[in-house]
């Protein structure tokens, strides 16, 4: 785990380019040090530089011990050796059955951990208490949040060469998203964890019960390429502030960010309780293999049931965060300005693709003539009359998901958008009109800047229409009618519901956020977070005397 004085305690002389360079590469993780892509001369400095500091008793965690020899290569490879930033060594027992490497005194490379000594590595620390009390939670949260704040650079970066993301949405959606949802779990995590009293009945007289928080274990986190920083670290929120061991997988398709959380975070989390594993299907299959005491995944239906069918081999419960179609009532006399204005900005947020978007519009045939200048001018106001050359408007994931949606732009009339650019990813932001609700784009979940509307006579067929599909992760509607919000709040079923502001409802900490049926099971975000990533155990005690 990443020391907050590091630097100040290592040593800042002696150290040969080939030391620098292993600093950079390796900081903040446990490595064999025969694995160092260094040479001779490199594995002598550093080992220099750990002998240094033998015997002094400050290897960072429990169980660890200096193991140097001056002038020659840190020979003992049951042991690996944890890498401080400014050039530090420290031995740790922790870093079992280090990869096999070639000859020392050549160049390569660290291979990586697999899948089971990852899960393995982390259930042993998890057996030993390590991650229960209130500090270690404490700590790891901070750490996170650490993170975030030093390193903003690298993640708009990373986010931005993945889904062009601008930094304005970089910070809203993904950074400060998880700064406010690691804010909110310390200031009231102690209180959510403290035992809730239960009344005993009356022939346990004498008896006290309780109910408490017990950390499931070692917890799998596998995130999408939507939002991959905010869709992986929020989950690890929960999970760590419930006091478990956590494997985090990060999207590959989202690589360069997946390539800064798999650096980052080993620095500012317990190395010993959090892994990183990076990769595509092949890894996830290895992991999926693996028993773990939770899964959390968010992503598609189709890989939520393999995920699904890979957890019930061992009975492991899981999170499925998925998606769907989300609707959107538009009733009449509202107003379409304000209307435009709020569904523009949650739909074309991100380019479209983000699972609680608005997928299609429901109205009656006036309002939705009413309704199509109105959303023109609106992607105007976000935009710009040429969005392509925005700052604030991202870019489709990859040529699969490109296709896929220009694909769709045939269902309907255009009204504004439909301009398309395969080399650079850009599909403007896309009103279709006189949607038939047979058509392509009404067949699967969009997730992308097309936005279908489709006529109803009214709220009775709005209704039927929803019913007869799918549960949605979310459902909103824009009416001035209390009735009306009373029959959509009891008349149908959704994941969330929103009244004139789409996808808002998951930044309310206190909401739990997750679907129903087909977009998914389970839920999270603040104190649900802790429900999710724990076991609500039961406890009576009765005297004997």
């Amino acid at each position: 785990m990443r020391h907050p004085d590091a630097r100040d305690r290592c040593p800042q002389q002696g150290l040969s380019e080939e030391g620098v360079e292993v600093e950079r590469r390796y900081v903040g993780t446990v490595v064999d040090p025969g694995a160092l892509a260094v040479g001779h001369d490199g594995l002598l400095a550093w080992s220099r530089l750990c002998q240094s500091y033998a015997g002094r008793g400050e290897g960072q965690g429990s169980g660890q011990k200096d193991d140097c020899r001056s002038g020659d290569y840190l020979t003992t490879l049951s042991v690996g050796i944890y890498i401080y930033p400014g050039g530090c060594l420290r031995a740790s027992s922790n870093a079992r059955n280090p990869p096999r490497t070639r000859e020392r005194g050549t160049m390569h490379q660290l291979a990586p951990e697999s899948p089971a000594d990852a899960v393995a590595r982390l259930r042993a620390t998890f057996r030993t208490g390590r991650t229960k009390p209130m500090s270690w939670r404490v700590t790891q949260l901070r750490g996170l949040r650490a993170l975030l704040t030093e390193h903003p650079a690298d993640l708009v970066e990373a986010l931005h060469e993945d889904l062009g993301k601008s930094s304005y949405e970089a910070f809203r959606t993904e950074i400060d998203f998880t700064i406010r949802e690691i804010d909110h779990t310390l200031d009231h995590l102690d209180t959510w964890l403290r035992p809730e009293p239960a009344p005993v009945p009356p022939h346990l007289a004498g008896a006290t019960a309780w109910t408490q928080y017990d950390p499931l274990g070692v917890v799998l986190v596998i995130a999408p390429w939507n939002y991959p920083a905010q869709l992986l670290l929020t989950p690890m929120v929960g999970a760590l502030a419930a006091g478990n061991a956590v494997v985090a997988k990060p999207s590959e398709l989202a690589p360069a960010t997946s390539a800064a959380l798999a650096r980052l975070l080993p620095r500012y989390v317990d190395p010993d309780a959090v892994a990183v594993v990076e990769g595509g299907v092949p890894e996830t299959t290895a992991l999926l293999a693996e028993r773990f005491d939770h899964i959390f995944y968010t992503g598609n239906g189709t890989v939520g049931r393999v995920v699904m069918t890979a957890a019930a081999r061992h009975l492991t419960p899981v999170t499925l965060e998925l998606g769907g179609k989300s609707p959107v009532f538009v009733d009449r006399d509202t107003d379409l300005e304000a209307v435009a204005a709020r569904l523009a900005s949650g739909k074309f947020l991100n380019a479209g693709q983000t699972c609680v978007a608005p997928d299609y519009v429901l109205t009656d045939p006036d309002t939705a003539r009413a309704l199509e200048p109105a959303l023109t001018r609106a992607v105007e106001a976000l935009y710009g009359t040429d969005p392509a050359t925005s700052e604030r408007y991202g870019r489709i994931v990859n040529e699969r998901h490109f296709d896929r949606l220009t694909a769709l732009l045939g269902s309907g009339r255009v009204v504004t958008g439909g301009d398309a650019d395969r080399a650079t990813k850009y599909l403007a932001p896309t009103v279709l009109a006189d949607v038939d609700p047979g058509s392509p784009v009404m067949s699967e979940e969009i997730f992308g800047p097309v936005l279908p509307v489709v006529t109803v006579p009214g709220l009775d067929e709005a209704i039927a229409f929803i019913n007869d599909r799918d549960k949605p992760l979310a459902l909103y509607a824009f009416t001035e009618s209390d009735e009306t919000r009373r029959r959509l709040a009891s008349e149908t079923s959704s994941g969330g519901l929103g009244f004139g502001l789409p996808v808002a409802h998951l930044t309310v900490s206190d909401l739990p956020f997750g679907g129903v049926g087909g977009s998914g099971m389970g839920n999270y975000h603040g104190r649900y977070s802790i429900e999710t990533f724990s076991h609500r155990k039961a406890v009576l005690e009765k005297p004997l005397g």
